[in-house]
């Protein structure tokens, strides 16, 4: 349960971020974003393996994780694309190669396309990036945020895990289902749960959405062909809309795909970098 620690901290204008870099420092860097409702630690088995040849950040989200959770925080994906680019010019990273799941797919083309990060590739997998998006679950408990909040915490244990399990399609491992719930548990890991869906606007990814046919650098998309989340289609419309973009597709894996099938997103990824 306590295999993968985040040792670094990083003030940002959202609360102190937690991360850390696992490799041999002036390795071709490459910087891991997570989505919702994860973090880093989903990213553990493919940045120890990456980490071989490549120096890797990995690093959790203000308002997940062992990030900072607080009341009136800012964990919009306007905040956490800011952020990002100010990490990168903290960690001193001018082009590295960026890959990024979920949500995090939108943080990492936010700060590329309105803040001027530059990355040297784009790996985007399963990534939150067209409209419409958010499952009918997702936008049910952004309308009614404060309800939700007010759960018992029995009953907020149990919604989270029954939606954690959800983004995987053969299943997940119960320790690894209970290391994925766990930050989102306790008062503060619970107001920030449903903190992050509340802000969770689709605006964010439609003001750059039309944007991506401008993306110049070599990109991939990979997509678990089970994605109870996100529909394959909409890799295949991204994949489409970036005019240097391949498409791979994960058979058997759902919107998890790092633990769905992690060999086979692993061998994408080291293929990607090293063309």
């Amino acid at each position: 349960m306590n295999d993968w620690q985040l040792s670094q901290t990083y003030s940002s204008s959202s609360g102190e971020v937690c991360w850390d870099s696992l490799g041999e420092a002036g390795l071709e860097p490459v910087v891991l974003l997570h989505g919702t409702p994860f973090s880093s630690y989903v990213w553990r088995g493919i940045a120890r393996s990456l980490a071989r040849d490549h120096q890797v950040y990995v690093w959790d989200m203000p308002g997940y994780g062992a990030s900072d959770k607080a009341t009136g925080q800012d964990v919009s994906l306007a905040a956490q694309g800011r952020i990002f680019a100010e990490l990168l010019t903290y960690w001193g990273l001018a082009e590295p190669v960026v890959i990024a799941h979920d949500l995090g797919g939108a943080v990492a083309l936010r700060a590329h396309l309105l803040q001027g990060a530059r990355y040297r590739r784009l790996a985007l997998v399963d990534a939150v990036a067209l409209a419409p998006w958010g499952s009918p679950f997702f936008r049910l408990v952004r309308e009614n945020a404060d309800v939700f909040g007010q759960l018992p915490p029995t009953l907020h244990r149990a919604l989270v895990r029954e939606y954690i399990s959800s983004a995987s399609s053969p299943g997940l491992h119960p320790a690894t289902l209970d290391r994925l719930v766990e930050p989102w548990m306790g008062n503060d890991g619970q107001s920030a749960f449903y903190r992050q869906i509340a802000q969770a606007d689709q605006r964010y990814t439609d003001e750059i959405q039309d944007r991506y046919s401008t993306i110049d650098i070599p990109v991939l998309v990979c997509w678990g062909t089970d994605d109870a989340w996100i529909p394959v289609a909409k890799g295949r419309e991204l994949a489409s809309r970036i005019p240097s973009a391949q498409l791979r597709l994960i058979p058997e894996a759902g919107h998890l795909v790092q633990e769905d099938a992690p060999a086979e997103l692993t061998g994408a990824l080291i293929a990607f970098l090293r063309e």
